[in-house]
């Protein structure tokens, strides 16, 4: 696998390697359940493509406060990161599905506009369009959870049962041999 990541170009291989892949196999050598593990990777990947730039990181922390155990931190924030050219690469479409699900204009994507942002011009139909944005990402959210839970599940199950340090029988017999309570039985 660390051959494939290589030959992509110098620079991005072994950032690749030691960002994305080297975290991921920590995570998953540390024993988290693999449900776990998937719902929070595709907590991590609807959070972080909320189509606000530079919110995400707050989005995840506040989950990660509100839901406690219910999930694994480290695998939302790696989902998170993952999730930023996503993030980028998904603005237009939650955009135009707001649009679309307000009834409001269609906001031009033009250069103009853009300096309009940049420069605090920002008129009427550029505050509706982040608004818009927000409406469709509000509705897609849970869609994307759901599914990226539903794919991630069984990729999970395989990745901790590969990665996984003791095998997975093998830490139940450990516990019932170590919780097995024999009495002491005295001849009288």
């Amino acid at each position: 696998m660390a051959n494939v990541f290589t030959r992509i170009g110098v620079g991005v291989g072994p950032w690749f390697r030691k960002k994305i892949i080297d975290p991921l196999v920590q995570i998953l050598r540390r024993g988290a359940e693999p449900k776990q593990l998937a719902f929070s990777a595709a907590l991590g990947i609807s959070l972080g493509v909320f189509p606000i730039c530079g919110v995400t990181v707050i989005l995840c922390g506040m989950a990660i406060a509100v839901l406690g155990s219910h999930c694994h931190a480290p695998t939302v924030m790696l989902a998170n990161f993952i999730a930023t050219p996503i993030e980028l690469s998904l603005m237009v479409p939650f955009l135009r599905l707001g649009a679309i699900i307000s009834g409001g204009p269609h906001f031009p994507l033009t250069s103009d506009a853009l300096k309009k942002v940049l420069t605090g011009h920002a008129s009427r139909e550029v505050l509706e369009s982040i608004l818009h944005a927000l409406l469709g990402w509000l509705v897609a959210a849970p869609f994307i959870l759901a599914t990226l839970h539903l794919l991630f599940l069984p990729c999970f199950k395989i990745l901790v049962r590969k990665f996984s340090p003791v095998p997975a029988s093998s830490p139940k017999k450990a516990l019932s041999s170590l919780t097995e309570v024999k009495p002491k039985v005295r001849d009288v």
